[in-house]
């Protein structure tokens, strides 16, 4: 598996990351990115995330045998417009979103007869930094990676996508976009819901400062990915709107069950729901370590 040229749209953390790996992995002959920030496309450059920067995206696609879209997923259908024509018809293209639905009805939108290059996926790995300076080329390594492969994806497009992140160390699993982003919502799109609205709920206190201020490790870890891309995670949250409110709405139930437990002093009633939560989590932690991390 060879790749003449590599031409990545969005020089950020996760499109850096990829490069890094499969320029590790011996694979991508020559890389060439774009950013829409002339900054961004020059750091990556200067850091050999990349060879070549290019002004505009058809510039950095014109022959690429592979594209990695990596941009933020309100993004994803002005890039795909400007993708389009330029795209080789035998090219295989790829885009990160954590959103799937969404992507799928803009690659309807715009890629036309260049429609079965196209196979989605989403990485479940990331940092709560973005930008390229913090690109990882083991990144990808023992992660899970879910394909959302289209009924109008070319069947060698989709081998290749597989060979692609196999060879960077992910695990590969298949799923519909619509049940991809019902299970995220439920198990990334919600936790960041919770992790800011905790942290503003906080500092909306007269001593939020001083309360931040007192938290452990724990709370760190639960809070962690509450210093995450604002602009990545608004447009997340806004494109997988349905999903995510189901979620919110399954959470102020199990929360308002604890509410109402501890308003009539029913310790039992608490200890029941605490004990529950904790053998759900730690037979997922079991199960969890038999299989790849995600």
């Amino acid at each position: 598996m060879k790749f003449e040229k590599v031409a990545l749209i969005g020089c950020g953390l996760m499109g850096g990351s990829f490069a890094l790996a499969a320029r590790e992995a011996g694979w991508a002959q020559h890389i060439v990115g774009y950013s829409a920030s002339a900054s961004s496309r020059q750091k990556a450059l200067s850091m050999g995330v990349i060879d070549a920067a290019e002004d505009s995206i058809a510039q950095a696609v014109q022959g690429a045998d592979l594209v990695l879209l990596a941009v933020p997923v309100t993004a994803t259908n002005a890039c795909f417009e400007a993708i389009a024509p330029a795209l080789r018809s035998d090219a295989l293209l790829m885009e990160v979103g954590s959103t799937k639905s969404d992507i799928v009805a803009a690659a309807l939108n715009t890629l036309g007869d260049k429609l079965h290059c196209f196979v989605p996926v989403h990485p479940i790995a990331g940092k709560e930094v973005a930008g390229v300076e913090h690109a990882d080329a083991d990144l990808y390594k023992d992660r899970a990676l879910i394909m959302t492969p289209m009924a109008s994806s070319g069947a060698s497009q989709v081998q290749l996508a597989k060979q692609i992140w196999q060879s960077l160390g992910s695990f590969i699993t298949e799923l519909s976009p619509a049940a991809h982003d019902a299970a995220f919502a439920a198990v990334s799109h919600m936790p960041h819901v919770l992790a800011y609205a905790l942290i503003r709920g906080i500092f909306q206190q007269k001593n939020g400062a001083d309360l931040i201020a007192l938290g452990g490790p724990g709370f760190r870890d639960f809070s962690r990915i509450a210093a995450s891309d604002p602009v990545v995670w608004r447009d997340i949250l806004t494109t997988n709107r349905e999903q995510v409110l189901l979620q919110i709405a399954h959470f102020k139930d199990a929360l308002e069950e604890f509410e109402n437990a501890i308003e009539a002093k029913h310790p039992k009633a608490l200890e029941d729901m605490i004990r529950q939560a904790s053998d759900l989590r730690f037979k997922w932690r079991i199960g969890a370590n038999q299989t790849p991390k995600a």
